[in-house]
């Protein structure tokens, strides 16, 4: 199985690249999210991959990080949901959404996505609700033993950034912490997960001490 390709970007489509390795020109569907945070043709490039086999069809889907290609891997589990359908989730949402909107059972987050219904987007988050805390605790190991995560992907957002040589947290790891940091004070998984998913769609770019304390804060009993 193609796990991963590192090689040149020679070819841009709409919802596909294809890439040149030792020769070999491999042709990858991308969603629009995905395509956005690629270099132009020539430059260097990797990504994560999964290959679709049919009968009649070998497909490679690619995807920059292992978190997103997790995502995939479930998506395309629930039933109605093929690989073009959790390719346009995933490029709507980016694999953080799809964990904030699966741990808040927010499925019209889900239906958002270019072809997905609502009956298909409640599925989704029925189906993955219980497994949205694991993936979110598994987002921080999966960056930091690759090294690699969609900041590395994509442009800086403005010129001001961190010190030369350090590379700003990804939203996966500090939620993937916080999520751990909850567990250890004894708060079930899906309790811990809503509240994270919750505290980081009202500060996206918050570091992990701050999820940690907003959590808390929503988690603290009400009266």
């Amino acid at each position: 199985m193609i796990g991963r390709l590192a090689g040149r970007l020679v070819h841009r489509g709409t919802d596909r690249v294809m890439i040149d390795v030792g020769g070999v020109g491999y042709e990858v569907h991308v969603s629009e999210r995905t395509l956005a945070s690629l270099p132009g043709p020539g430059e260097a490039v990797a990504l994560y991959t999964e290959l679709l086999v049919r009968e009649d069809l070998l497909q490679l889907f690619g995807f920059p990080t292992l978190l997103e290609r997790e995502w995939h891997r479930l998506l395309v589990g629930v039933q109605g949901i093929g690989a073009k359908a959790s390719m346009a989730i995933l490029g709507t949402l980016g694999p953080e959404g799809v964990s904030r909107a699966i741990a808040l059972g927010d499925w019209g987050a889900i239906k958002a996505a270019p072809g997905i219904g609502p009956k298909i987007a409640q599925r989704v988050v029925n189906e993955l609700r219980d497994k949205a805390p694991g993936v979110m605790a598994l987002g921080g190991s999966l960056q930091e033993a690759t090294g690699i995560s969609t900041v590395d992907m994509a442009p800086p957002p403005n010129p001001v950034g961190p010190a030369p040589g350090q590379r700003p947290p990804s939203a996966a790891s500090a939620q993937a912490e916080a999520l751990s940091a909850l567990g250890n004070l004894g708060y079930a998984p899906s309790e811990a997960a809503q509240a994270v998913a919750q505290a980081a769609g009202a500060a996206p770019q918050a570091d992990t001490p701050a999820l940690i304390r907003a959590a808390l804060k929503l988690l603290a009993p009400k009266g």
